[in-house]
C-alpha cells in the first residue's frame, strides 16, 4: 500500500507543478499582447511599381562597303633630255714655249 500511495502522492505533485508552469504560461502571454499590439485593420497591400522598360539602342547600320578608290596614275612629265656636258678636252702641252 505505501507504493501506490507514494505514486498518488507523485502524481499529484507533478500535476501541481504542470498547472503552475501552464497559469506562468499564461501569465507571460498576456504580458506579450500587451506590449506587442497588432493592429486589426489590414494594411494596404504595397503598390507594385511598374518599371519601365529600358530604351534599346537601336541596331547598328551595316556599313555599305566602300569602293576602294585607286589613286590616279601620276602624270608623266617628258623629261627633257639632259644636257650632257662636254668632253673634256684635253690641253695640249705647252712644252714650246718653254725656254
Amino acid at each position: 500500500m505505501s507504493t501506490e500511495a507514494t505514486n498518488e502522492s507523485f502524481r499529484a505533485s507533478v500535476l501541481a507543478e504542470i498547472k503552475n508552469i501552464q497559469e506562468e504560461l499564461n501569465q507571460l502571454k498576456s504580458f506579450k499582447k500587451k506590449i506587442v499590439k497588432k493592429s486589426t485593420k489590414k494594411r494596404p497591400a504595397r503598390k507594385t511599381v511598374k518599371r519601365k522598360a529600358a530604351k534599346r539602342k537601336p541596331a547598328r547600320k551595316t556599313a555599305k562597303k566602300k569602293t576602294v578608290r585607286r589613286k590616279p596614275a601620276r602624270k608623266t612629265v617628258k623629261r627633257k633630255a639632259a644636257k650632257r656636258k662636254p668632253a673634256r678636252r684635253i690641253a695640249k702641252r705647252r712644252t714650246s714655249r718653254r725656254r
